[in-house]
């Protein structure tokens, strides 16, 4: 076989292996499809769970987690850090208006969504104990969240947290309520 038929034979295969992929709607374990989606889709059995790796691993959470990954923001939650997020479980989420999550769900949405999951994020440690030392917390939107305190009860913008979980990109705080950033 000549070395113009073997290039042109492999210049095929790669052409068809090509084609193949990019027709192909589902996320795959691949090493290419994890390059081209990030952080968040190593998984190993070594490393501290990050927030991200809380969240999923969280029966309370799966609603936060479809949000999450709806909107694209899986590879935010695993980065280094540090970062603190108030993470309402699933009957914080089943408190919106009917029909609201559905909506928001819905990839013309996206934009909508990630406004809202990123209003649950902080840039820095803001631990179980600190939190209560603050006044206000700059979210990732820009915007900040009220934190009171009564009692042994700490609030966010009227949420109340219910739990704290260290992990090894910052802090989930768990919250009884979705937070809804001011509009624009």
């Amino acid at each position: 076989m000549k070395i113009s038929n073997i290039l042109m034979l492999i210049v095929l295969t790669v052409f068809v292996a090509c084609t193949t992929n990019s027709t192909t709607n589902e996320r795959s374990n691949s090493p290419t499809a994890q390059l081209e989606k990030g952080q968040s889709t190593v998984a190993d059995d070594v490393s501290e769970r990050n927030i991200l790796h809380v969240a999923i691993n969280s029966a309370d959470h799966s609603t936060l987690v479809a949000a999450v990954q709806a909107a694209d923001l899986e590879d935010v939650l695993t980065n280094a850090g540090p970062l603190t997020v108030f993470a309402p479980t699933n009957e914080a989420f089943e408190k919106l208006p009917d029909g609201t999550l559905d909506e928001l769900l819905k990839p013309e949405n996206k934009s909508t969504l990630a406004r809202i999951i990123t209003f649950h994020a902080a840039p820095g440690n803001y631990d179980h104990n600190n939190i209560k030392g603050v006044m206000g917390i700059g979210q990732a939107t820009g915007d900040k969240v009220v934190v009171e305190v009564e009692g042994d009860v700490t609030k966010v913008n009227g949420a109340e947290v219910l739990a704290s979980v260290k992990a090894s990109n910052g802090y989930v705080h768990v919250i009884d309520q979705v937070l809804l950033p001011p509009e624009k």
